[in-house]
């Protein structure tokens, strides 16, 4: 029923984005900013759209949500990409919101941790997570893995104001960022690169971060960390879905991965763009064309009627 809501939808989007191609005189540069979460996506994204517009520059940088959020409100980028919701103060301030994508904030320990093969043939449930970020009362692995391993925990979190850091403490019990126990590192790469080096380490990424782009399946020297989503104690056939990263993809499409931590992914400009502007343009390209590159880059089709909307926002008055 979807595909055949998002084909006739798509079928609808043809004249916008034949309108779209017939422009070769598009040329200037677009700035974005901010979530790492959305930053692989965003370059390939402008990769494309650049092909189609020889004379359009992207200057595309990484640094968390919050800087993009900063970036693009201060008037210091075009576009900011943020991998969480948008607040009423940030809307006040002008903030406009597009769904352009979706993917999901995951747990990750080192691939030599002790209580790996316990842990991958469990799960590990939210309460347990809660308290290893949260009360901070799940201080060993024997107690996350259900056995006597007394090897201490040591947690992991990011620094800087990101969309994963929220997304994750949202999916814990918390509201914020802050409320996440652990010590602080910079950006997904420092995250994944700080568990990879401990071999007790826990920490979390966004989902491009923590498998290999070539092979899909988890960044060498670490593993994914399952979710026993129904609390049960053992990990489901549903719930196997860490293996590859198209497999866990197709979780989060099917419904299956718990929101949060799977997420929806936001450019947000200062206000509606100026029609026939150049962010107007990739904006609209984004949510036509541009979503046949999403599946491929390893994230999460959105919706026939989020897409809908999103043009709706930046369609001609």
């Amino acid at each position: 029923m979807r595909k055949s809501l998002a084909g006739r939808l798509a079928a609808g989007f043809v004249g916008l984005a034949a309108c779209a191609a017939a422009q070769p005189d598009l040329e200037g540069t677009l700035s974005l900013s901010g979530a790492w979460a959305l930053y692989p996506m965003a370059v390939r994204w402008g990769e494309e759209f650049g092909k189609l517009h020889p004379g359009v520059r992207f200057d595309v940088s990484a640094g968390g949500a919050g800087k993009g959020m900063t970036d693009v409100l201060a008037g210091a980028v075009d576009i900011g990409l943020v991998s969480r919701e948008i607040g009423e103060a940030e809307r006040n301030k002008g903030a406009l919101p597009i769904a352009v994508t979706k993917d999901a904030v995951i747990p990750m320990i080192n691939a030599a941790n002790p209580a790996l093969a316990q842990l991958a043939a469990r799960g590990v449930k939210r309460e347990v997570f809660e308290g290893i970020w949260i009360r901070g009362d799940v201080t060993t692995w024997g107690q996350a893995a259900g056995s006597e391993l007394k090897a201490p925990i040591r947690v992991y979190t990011r620094s800087d104001a990101c969309g994963a850091a929220q997304t994750w403490a949202q999916y814990l019990g918390g509201s914020r960022q802050e409320d996440l126990k652990g010590i602080g590192v910079y950006g997904d790469p420092g995250l994944g690169e700080a568990v990879r080096r401990d071999p007790l380490g826990i920490g979390y990424n966004n989902v491009n971060f923590a498998y290999d782009a070539k092979t899909g399946k988890p960044v060498a020297g670490l593993a994914v960390l399952p979710i026993d989503v129904n609390g049960n104690g053992t990990l489901d056939a549903e719930e196997n879905v860490y293996a590859t990263q198209a497999g866990l993809m197709a979780a989060i499409a099917g419904g299956a991965f718990p929101s949060p931590p799977a997420r929806d992914l936001y450019f947000v400009t200062r206000g509606k763009p100026a029609q026939r502007s150049l962010a107007a343009e990739f904006v609209r390209w984004v949510l036509t064309d541009g979503q046949k590159y999403v599946t491929e880059s390893g994230y999460v089709p959105l919706s026939a009627e989020q897409l809908k909307s999103g043009l709706k926002a930046v369609q001609e008055e």
